[in-house]
């Protein structure tokens, strides 16, 4: 059993200690937005919150979350209100298939939380996440636009 926090809420989960956090969210506590992409940290479709750093949750087992405060994309926007993110993702049209889309926004909010006006190497360096569709010109786009306003 773990007791995790996600998007402000307890779940007490019958999950092994050393159980992806990915699959506690999405088979466990059924929040399905955070996406399984690689199984092996690299490709950022799963990323969450973790006491509001971006981590890849297929990388992070439960134990390790247990006792921190977990966002996913479905606490990313307060009520009925988008987070900014989501708001400048609609805005500049940025996703194409959407699979990576909940990742992608996730890192960006993580991003922007901790640097407001990001530069190019800022993007660079903290947005390593990977985009099939190739949406990356749109995403620095929105990201500039939220730095902006």
């Amino acid at each position: 059993m773990a007791n995790l926090t996600i998007n402000g809420k307890t779940f007490t989960l019958d999950v092994e200690p050393d159980t992806p956090l990915l699959w506690a969210i999405r088979e466990n506590a059924g929040l399905t937005g955070t996406k399984y992409g690689c199984g092996i940290a690299q490709c950022g479709a799963c990323t969450v919150h973790i006491d509001g750093v971006a981590m890849r949750s297929c990388g992070v087992s439960v134990s390790e979350a247990e006792g921190k405060k977990i966002t996913t994309i479905e606490g990313l926007a307060s009520g009925a209100t988008l987070h900014k993110v989501q708001e400048a993702w609609i805005a500049k049209d940025v996703p194409q298939c959407g699979y990576c889309q909940s990742g992608m926004i996730m890192a960006v909010a993580a991003l922007l939380n901790e640097k407001p006006k990001p530069t190019d190497a800022d993007i660079d360096e903290a947005i390593t996440n990977i985009c099939r569709c190739g949406t990356f010109q749109q995403v620095r786009e929105a990201i500039h636009t939220i730095a902006s306003a």
